[in-house]
């Protein structure tokens, strides 16, 4: 049986963007336009070129870098805008031109102050007249979630006819419920007797957390167009998440036959780079990209993945470009995760030392929300050492940096009994202080890993940094606490080589 394929229309660059303090310029609206191209969505909705000149710029630069993709502009029922929309769009490969109007009669009274056969003819107008610039004419029903079913399906008959590709019924506020919007699609399909002409899409809002839903129902009644947002941005309370249509279709494949062209590897990478450029922080429990997303904390949990990763996780990670699950250690770990995470550190310990050490585990979990690496060595002893004494210590450090100069660190380490220094610069305080570690021992070691995170609250807060190093494809990791991050740098590098030199 052969799959079906669901279209996947973004308008992060449109829709998106409507967010609160999520404008974007040009050239950030070209970048994201061709990671979009990138991760494989066959539309991307560029904007709306009649609301501003820097947004009919956008369109038109966006229409002629991208290649294989659709690009679309918005437009309201209107000549002028439908000619600014085929203006910006003539250099497309693949243009489409969406117009429409209120389906609603809370539109068409208030908003329109019009009636529903005048709003019927202003439609088919305005698909007729932009089928003059493009063959491809997407309509949309404003607010078609709270339109009356029979006058919705005469519009879209009408449209149809008028040569709409693609009809867009729209939950604009996010009123349906999910078994109400997929009864909406069928009564279209059932309904309207040239639907087989056009492809039906649905745009879903989240003001009752409904998008998601919505979508997959209007999918599974028959829509083959979901119009998507990365990260569910939007207006108000966001649109329908690309990720979550994308992966829901993809985890259950085998139940609806469904597909997209979707790169779900890249789909991380994606929702980073829009968060990063648009300004919008992603929820840490937001489903597929959030922080927490594979994150574990439950003892069962953790245990239950460790033993097999399909019983608390019903999607591989990777398979959207997030690497490996977490175990996050917190009261609630049982003694698999702390064995689990001293493995990842290269320490193995027996099972009446992990007794030892779970019993202190648990007492310093009780007092702190969260276990770290760190504090896992500070338990086991010699502040991770396990034992052993270090090779390389800091005997003393001095920067100099400011505004106009170079940053330069002046280090000196104790080696086997001797005294080490040297002075190197670098592009940052903490960059200076590596080059002169890696100067002072006469190597170059491989840095991986670089994270800093504030281990404690308040202006005094102290800095926690980690630091992996590679050694023949494994990582030797280094930990430090400081009041001063540079400190914490100098001392996490310092402990990550003395890692690396005892393997």
């Amino acid at each position: 049986m052969s799959r079906q394929k669901i279209h996947i229309f973004d308008t992060t660059l449109r829709d998106g963007e409507q967010s609160p303090g999520a404008k974007l310029d040009t050239n950030r609206k070209i970048q994201l336009a061709l990671q979009l191209e990138n991760l494989g969505v066959d539309t991307i909705e560029a904007g709306f070129p009649v609301s501003s000149p820097g947004d009919f710029r956008s369109v038109d630069q966006i229409s002629r870098v991208i290649k294989k993709t659709v690009v679309c502009g918005l437009t309201r029922a209107v000549k002028e805008d439908i000619d600014a929309a085929a203006e910006a769009l003539q250099h497309a490969k693949r243009p489409r031109i969406h117009t429409g109007i209120g389906a609603s009669d809370v539109h068409i009274k208030y908003k329109f102050k019009s009636t529903r056969e005048k709003i019927l003819i202003k439609g088919v107008e305005a698909v007729k007249y932009a089928k003059k610039f493009v063959h491809d004419v997407e309509f949309y029903a404003e607010d078609a979630g709270r339109a009356d079913l029979e006058f919705l399906a005469k519009l879209i008959t009408a449209v149809i006819h008028a040569g709409a590709t693609v009809v867009n019924i729209p939950d604009t506020t996010g009123y349906c419920f999910p078994e109400e919007f997929g009864r909406k699609i069928k009564y279209l399909k059932e309904n309207v007797p040239n639907i087989g002409k056009a492809v039906i899409s649905v745009h879903c809002h989240d003001d009752l957390g409904l998008a998601t839903a919505n979508t997959l129902a209007g999918i599974e009644n028959g829509a083959r167009q979901a119009e998507v947002t990365v990260n569910g941005i939007g207006e108000r309370a966001g649109n329908t998440s690309l990720e979550e249509i994308v992966m829901a279709l993809y985890t259950r494949k085998n139940f609806q036959n469904f597909s997209t062209k979707v790169k779900t590897r890249q789909i991380i990478n994606t929702s980073r780079m829009v968060s990063h450029i648009m300004g919008i922080p992603v929820a840490p429990n937001k489903a597929i990209v959030g922080s927490n997303a594979f994150a574990h904390s439950s003892g069962i949990h953790q245990d239950g993945i460790l033993k097999h990763r399909e019983n608390y996780e019903i999607i591989d990670p990777k398979i959207v470009g997030a690497g490996l699950s977490q175990i996050i250690l917190t009261a609630r770990s049982g003694r698999a995760a702390v064995r689990h995470k001293l493995e990842k550190m290269n320490i193995r310990i027996s099972p009446e030392e992990l007794d030892k050490l779970y019993a202190k585990f648990l007492q310093l979990a009780d007092a702190k929300k969260e276990i770290y690496d760190e504090d896992l060595l500070t338990i086991f002893g010699s502040n991770g050492s396990n034992g052993q004494t270090k090779k390389i210590r800091l005997s003393d450090l001095k920067i100099i940096s400011g505004s106009h100069i170079k940053p330069r660190a002046d280090i000196k380490l104790l080696v086997g009994g001797k005294i080490k220094s040297a002075e190197a610069l670098g592009n940052g305080a903490i960059d200076a202080i590596f080059n002169a570690i890696d100067k002072s021992l006469g190597k170059k070691y491989p840095l991986k890993e670089f994270l800093i995170q504030a281990a404690t609250g308040g202006s005094d807060a102290q800095a926690r940094v980690n630091i992996a190093l590679e050694s023949n494809k494994n990582l030797c990791w280094g930990t430090a606490v400081h009041t001063d991050t540079v400190m914490a740098a100098c001392l996490a590098y310092i402990d990550a080589i003395n890692h690396l030199s005892a393997k």
